[in-house]
């Protein structure tokens, strides 16, 4: 009994190293974190600049085109870039809507090469108030570009 249990001791080993996937059956392309960071880093950035002068559609460039775009907020959730846009406009149709933005604290995780995680927190600035919180994007590079294909904002007032 004892030789069989030793047996049993040793073939489990070689077994699992049998049946796991071999490193070639899967291979990641490598990620150049700075720059990628970089890169997502700047499409916020442009974002900020195009709604401070006060330019809603060139803000919405940083968004995937798609009907399939998530944006949650206030806890309702837009579906699709028409209806997203839409909503920026209806909500920040004018200048002092829209006030001056703000965005800081990135933390930008990659997750592989073309999916990253993107949080950070907003501040406008208006006349009379400065409504201001936190956001998570999810972020995906398609056809070369970084854009964001989820979006959860949140409110600190």
């Amino acid at each position: 009994m004892k030789h069989l249990l030793a047996a049993l001791a040793l073939s489990l080993p070689l077994a699992a190293c049998a049946t796991a996937p071999s490193a070639s059956a899967h291979v990641v392309q490598p990620v150049d974190a700075a720059a990628e960071t970089a890169a997502i880093v700047s499409v916020l950035n442009a974002q900020d600049t195009a709604w401070n002068r006060g330019d809603i559609d060139a803000f919405m460039d940083g968004y995937w085109r798609s009907p399939e775009l998530r944006f949650a907020s206030g806890g309702n959730v837009t579906r699709g870039w028409d209806e997203t846009n839409a909503r920026y406009h209806r909500v920040y149709g004018t200048p002092e809507l829209m006030g001056r933005l703000t965005t800081t604290d990135y933390e930008i995780v990659m997750l592989s090469p073309d999916a990253a995680i993107a949080h950070g927190a907003w501040m406008l600035e208006r006349d009379g108030d400065r409504p201001s919180g936190l956001y998570t994007l999810v972020m995906r590079k398609i056809d070369g570009e970084w854009l964001i294909v989820s979006d959860t904002t949140t409110s600190a007032d």
